[in-house]
């Protein structure tokens, strides 16, 4: 394939799969064969929505050597190994799609597929061991599944989804399919479980929280979303979409007129504690708000959770009528992490920026739908180790945080 043109479907690639909600932020990567020697990757650690076809890098396949100053994905052996080991394969998508993250959290492959998704991805789905991103280990676990296996696909403990095609839309094709068939076995193990059939996962995280809570009920807060700068919080109603602008100095609204939102005095002093903190999010999503009522400590289940949430996410309890009080123990829960969980309320997202912000809302969400999962699988302690997780957040927040 000519190589300009190859760069042009990477990129175009990398954009559907932020717009599908394949992939968050910088995780993930997508390559093209332009040779039976050589391909065109993603950059490491920047943003798809920024990258244009000079930002992407070709690397042999022999020996990963590339040319230029722009550093290719990490996971660019991976790449090299399905192109060497799978002559029908031009195009390679890595994602973090949620349902083929979290359920490879069984431990399993996926056997007997049928029908139209076999044809697409064959009747054997496996699953490769897990290793720390962009090392060996993770590349031979990859390497082992796809060698066992003539799917177009393969699940990654605690990582993501492999998605090969012989071009673009055959990629893409294979990675859609999996999310369907990976949504309809974490569906099935809810019933084979419990008995009842799920209208939505929040059924399944209603089902997982029923049996882990011991904690009673709290204030209902309603989810503001904020952002500041030069010294004013702008706070936006995410349900009603009313704004009002308070003065960070005085903690009062710029318009006298206007009712303090209940959370008003926890984002402010978030902002406070936090220099690094320019935005918050909060999530009411199914799981978010399910393991909120658990009042437990949620662990990674997913690397790039440990990568951009943290080692872990706690839960604090958030009392308007305590307002400052409460604050201050919300954000001890949130030092070292960029979300925490409010008791009953859901989650608490912060970032740099609203963009980081919303990274975070996405990552934390999926997290907690991670935690559902292996429970409901009964691997509910197969979180990924403290030393690992730690040393995710270190190098993400030392290095691919500032690329974005």
């Amino acid at each position: 394939m000519d190589v300009l043109l190859a760069k042009e479907t990477v990129v175009r690639a990398g954009r559907e799969l932020v717009k599908e909600g394949l992939i968050q932020r910088t995780w993930g990567n997508v390559s093209c064969r332009i040779s039976d020697s050589e391909f065109v990757i993603t950059p490491s650690g920047r943003d798809y929505l920024s990258l244009t076809p000079d930002d992407i890098v070709t690397v042999r396949i022999d020996d990963l050597s590339y040319e230029g100053d722009i550093k290719p994905s990490s996971e660019k052996g991976i790449h090299a190994m399905c192109y060497q080991l799978r002559d029908d394969v031009n195009f390679v998508i890595h994602t973090h799609q949620t349902y083929a993250s979290i359920q490879g959290l069984s431990g399993l492959d996926i056997n007997g597929i049928e029908g139209e998704s076999a044809a697409i991805l064959g009747d054997n789905v496996p699953l490769a061991s897990y290793g720390l991103p962009g090392t060996k280990k993770l590349r031979n676990g990859v390497v082992n599944a796809i060698l066992r296996s003539d799917s177009k696909a393969a699940l990654m403990l605690h990582h993501g989804a492999l998605c090969m095609g012989a071009d673009y839309d055959d990629a893409f094709r294979v990675a859609n399919e999996l999310e369907k068939v990976c949504r309809e076995r974490v569906f099935a193990r809810f019933t084979e479980v419990s008995g009842k059939t799920a209208e939505s996962f929040r059924s399944i995280s209603d089902y997982i929280a029923e049996r882990l809570t011991t904690r009673t009920s709290a204030t209902e807060l309603t989810p503001y979303e904020s952002v500041r700068a030069f010294g004013v919080l702008e706070m936006t109603n995410a349900e009603s979409g009313e704004t009002l602008c308070i003065d960070l100095g005085s903690g009062l609204p710029v318009d006298p007129e206007m009712e303090l939102p209940d959370t008003a005095v926890l984002h402010a002093e978030i902002y406070k504690a936090r220099n690094d903190v320019n935005a918050i999010i909060h999530s009411k999503d199914e799981a978010t708000l399910s393991l909120s009522r658990m009042g437990k400590t949620i662990r990674p289940f997913l690397d790039d959770f440990a990568q951009i949430v943290g080692f872990t996410m706690k839960n604090a309890v958030y009392d308007p009528d305590n307002a400052l009080k409460t604050s201050k123990k919300v954000i001890k829960k949130l030092k070292h992490r960029d979300a925490v969980l409010l008791d009953h309320n859901g989650a608490l997202c912060v970032g740099s920026d609203r963009e980081e912000a919303e990274a975070v809302r996405l990552v934390a969400e999926k997290g907690a739908k991670a935690f559902v999962a292996a429970d409901l699988y009964g691997r509910g302690k197969s979180y990924i180790n403290t030393v690992e997780s730690v040393l995710m957040r270190v190098i993400y927040k030392a290095k691919y945080s500032k690329k974005k």
